[in-house]
C-alpha cells in the first residue's frame, strides 16, 4: 500500500444467538477463533495499525486480539449504539489516522489476507471516499443489496425490510468490509445519525453521505462469497467449520498429502504436512501438529501440537505435545501425553501410557504399560505390562533405564530408582533400589506348591471337585483331610 493503511476489527459484541458464555469472536474453528482467524488476515495487509473494538468481556477478548496482533490498539465501546458508533469510538482511540480506513466484522472466520490485499488496492487506485466489499449470492435474502448506478457506482445500501420489489430482486449483497478515505471518514462519522427503529448508528449510512457531498462509492465484488460470511449461531459456526476443513483438506491434498476420507478427516489451520504424507479415516491434527514426508497417521487418531518424523507410523493414538522419531511406530490404542518423546525407530504398542517421558532411539514398550517421568535408554525393551510408580502421594519421581536392558513382564519401577545399562529385571520384579549396570534384579522368593490345597480348602466347590476328579483320574489317592494342614506361611489366596 502506497497510502498509511488502518485496519478496525469490530469485536465488541456478545453473540446472544451463541448462547454462550464465550464471546461469540472467541469461539473455535479449524484451531483458532473466529477472531484469530480474521487478525490472521489482517497481518497480510500489513498495515500500519490495527483497532480492535471491544465491549463485551473486553478484558478476555482484548488480551486475545494482542496474542495475534501485540500491538494492536484496543478501543472500547461503552454503549453498544451501533458499527457508526463502534467505528467512531476506534478513531477516537487511535489518534491521527490519514490514507485508508478499512474496517471489517470480528465473526467472518474465512477471510483471507490475499482478497483483502486486493480490496484495498482496488480502493487505493480508484481514490474513492468509500469502498464496499460486496458478492453475489443466489438468494440475497436478509442481506442489505448493493444499488448501482448507470456508471456502476454505489449509489445506496438498502435492507431487505425497506427494499422495494425490483430492489430485492438485486443479488449483489453488503459484506460488511468497508474501506474508506481517512479524510472523508473523520468529517463524515459526526454527521451519522440514528433515527432509525433500534436507536444505533449504521455505518452503512456513510454511502448516501458519501453521495450526497458528490464523492465517489465503489464495490469491489468478490468471487469467493463464502470468505465474508459471519457466524451468529452455533449452527453457522459448524457449517464454515466444515468448510474451513474442506478448503484446508484440499489445499494438503494438492499439495502431495494422501487423505483417504477427508469427510472425516480434520486438520486445524496451523498443522503443517509434508509432500507423500499419508492420513487415513477419523485423523485429527490440531494444533500446531507437524507432520514429516512419508509417515502415515491413522485411522482414529488425535494428534494436537505433536510432531510426527519422516515414515512413523502413528495408528489408532492420542497424543498432545509429544515428539514421535522417524520411523517410530505408536499404537493402537495408545495415549501420549504432554512431554512424550520417542526416539527414532522406537516403539510405543497396544495399550501403552506415556506423561513426561523419554525414549531413545529403538527403545520399546510394546505392551499394556504405565511410563510415566522416565528415561529410556536406547535399544531397551520394557516388558508387557509394567508400571512405572512415578506417584508417592505427595511428589513425582523420575525412573531412569540405561541403554539395552531388558526388563521383564509385569514389572513395577518405584521411583526414584535408575536401571543401569545392559541390566535385566525378572519376571514379576518390583524395582525398589537402583539396579547396577549388567545385572539381574530379582525380587521374588522361590515359588513352592501347596498339594492338595483345594481339596482341603475349598472342598464342595466346583474348583474343589475339578481338582478332586483329576487327581483320581490320574491314580492318585487323595490326601487325608486330617494330613497335610497349612503349614507356615500357607494362604487362601
Amino acid at each position: 500500500m502506497a497510502r498509511d493503511l488502518t485496519v478496525i476489527v469490530l469485536a465488541a459484541g456478545g453473540g446472544t444467538r451463541m448462547k454462550s458464555k464465550t464471546m461469540k469472536v472467541l469461539h473455535p474453528l479449524g484451531g483458532r477463533s473466529m477472531v484469530g482467524h480474521v487478525l490472521t488476515a489482517v497481518r497480510e495487509m500489513a498495515p500500519q495499525r490495527v483497532v480492535a473494538v471491544v465491549g463485551n468481556q473486553r478484558e478476555q477478548v482484548g488480551a486475545h486480539v494482542r496474542e495475534y496482533v501485540p500491538d494492536a490498539v484496543l478501543a472500547v465501546q461503552e454503549v453498544l449504539d451501533g458499527t457508526g458508533g463502534a467505528v467512531r469510538v476506534a478513531m477516537e482511540t487511535a489518534g491521527t489516522t490519514d490514507g485508508i480506513v478499512v474496517v471489517l466484522n470480528g465473526d467472518t472466520p474465512l477471510l483471507q489476507g490475499e482478497s483483502l490485499r486486493a480490496f484495498a488496492a482496488e480502493h487505493e487506485a480508484a481514490e474513492r471516499a468509500v469502498s464496499i466489499l460486496t458478492g453475489e449470492v443466489p438468494d440475497p435474502f436478509g442481506y442489505g443489496r448493493i444499488l448501482r448506478n448507470e456508471e456502476g457506482d454505489v449509489e445506496a445500501i438498502v435492507e431487505e425490510k425497506d427494499a422495494s420489489p425490483i430492489e430485492r430482486q438485486v443479488r449483489e449483497i453488503n459484506s460488511g468490509i468497508i474501506a474508506f478515505d481517512a479524510d472523508f471518514l473523520l468529517d463524515a462519522l459526526p454527521r451519522l445519525g440514528n433515527d432509525n427503529a433500534k436507536g444505533e448508528f449504521y455505518l452503512t449510512d456513510l454511502v448516501r453521505i458519501a453521495r450526497d457531498d458528490g464523492l465517489t462509492v465503489g464495490a469491489h465484488v468478490i468471487g469467493d462469497v463464502a470468505q465474508t460470511e459471519g457466524a451468529n449461531d452455533r449452527a453457522q459456526l459448524a457449517r464454515l467449520g466444515r468448510i474451513l476443513n474442506d478448503r484446508i483438506t484440499e489445499h494438503w491434498m494438492r499439495e502431495g498429502v494422501t487423505i483417504m476420507d477427508p469427510a472425516t478427516t480434520w486438520i486445524d489451520a496451523d498443522v503443517r504436512l509434508a509432500p507423500d504424507v499419508t492420513l487415513l479415516p477419523g485423523t485429527q491434527l490440531l494444533g500446531a501438529t507437524v507432520v514429516e514426508e512419508d509417515a502415515v497417521v491413522g485411522p482414529d487418531t488425535t494428534l494436537k501440537d505433536c510432531e510426527v518424523g519422516p515414515a512413523a507410523r502413528v495408528v489408532r493414538a492420542h497424543g498432545e505435545l509429544a515428539v514421535i522419531g522417524g520411523g517410530a511406530t505408536v499404537g493402537p490404542f495408545t495415549y501420549l501425553r504432554p512431554g512424550s518423546e520417542v526416539g527414532a525407530r522406537g516403539k510405543l504398542g497396544a495399550f501403552v501410557e506415556t506423561k513426561n517421558a523419554h525414549l531413545g532411539d529403538g527403545a520399546k514398550v510394546p505392551h499394556l504399560s504405565y511410563v510415566g517421568d522416565a528415561e529410556i535408554g536406547e535399544g531397551t525393551n520394557i516388558g508387557a505390562g509394567t508400571i512405572f510408580a512415578n506417584y508417592d502421594g505427595v511428589a513425582k519421581h523420575h525412573t531412569v533405564v540405561g541403554r539395552f536392558a531388558r526388563t521383564g513382564a509385569n514389572n513395577t519401577f518405584v521411583a526414584p530408582v535408575e536401571i543401569g545399562d545392559g541390566a535385566a529385571t525378572a519376571g514379576g520384579t518390583v524395582v525398589r533400589r537402583d539396579v547396577p549396570p549388567g545385572a539381574l534384579a530379582v525380587s521374588g522368593g522361590q515359588q513352592r506348591n501347596l498339594e492338595e490345597w483345594a481339596l482341603r480348602r475349598r472342598e464342595g466347590t466346583p474348583q474343589g471337585d475339578a481338582a478332586r476328579a483329576a487327581i483320581e483320574g490320574a491314580g492318585e489317592r487323595p490326601a487325608d483331610p486330617e494330613v497335610g494342614t497349612d503349614g507356615p506361611g500357607e494362604s487362601e489366596s
